[in-house]
């Protein structure tokens, strides 16, 4: 009785694209979370200064880029928008007079570059070659 006559399974096969939904919307929810940390992060770090170097502000854009490259090789260009739009809230928050009159990125020079230098990472991201992305050989 355990011939392949009685192999058969009683459980039916899901289609290939079921259950693909909400792994995305997680991915999505994950990679607006995650550029809302590196927001934050970058925002708090990014007028820090090392031996009068501009560490803060290299540090923040290396990991805002290396955030956006993450997001993208991860779930393609869905996610890395996400991240992207979770990083420009967190940084426009942050960059609103607060209750005390104190902001965190100035109109001056180096919070101009972490605005809208952080801003391109996410655009150099998301034109690089989709070739570089891919498991793909040759």
């Amino acid at each position: 009785m355990t011939g392949p006559e009685h192999a058969t399974s009683t459980s039916p096969v899901p289609p290939a694209g079921a259950g693909r939904w909400w792994r995305s919307a997680a991915r999505t929810l994950l990679a607006v979370a995650l550029g809302g940390v590196v927001g934050v992060l970058g925002t708090v770090a990014h007028r820090t200064q090392w031996h009068d170097l501009p560490a803060g502000i290299v540090l923040a854009l290396a990991i805002t880029l290396s955030t956006a490259v993450l997001c993208r090789a991860w779930a393609g260009l869905g996610p890395l928008l996400a991240a992207g739009a979770g990083w420009v809230v967190a940084v426009q928050v942050l960059a609103v007079a607060g209750p005390g009159g104190d902001v965190l990125v100035p109109a001056q020079a180096v919070g101009l570059v972490w605005t809208y230098g952080g801003l391109a990472m996410f655009l150099v991201a998301a034109f690089l070659p989709r070739s570089w992305f891919s498991d793909r050989r040759g």
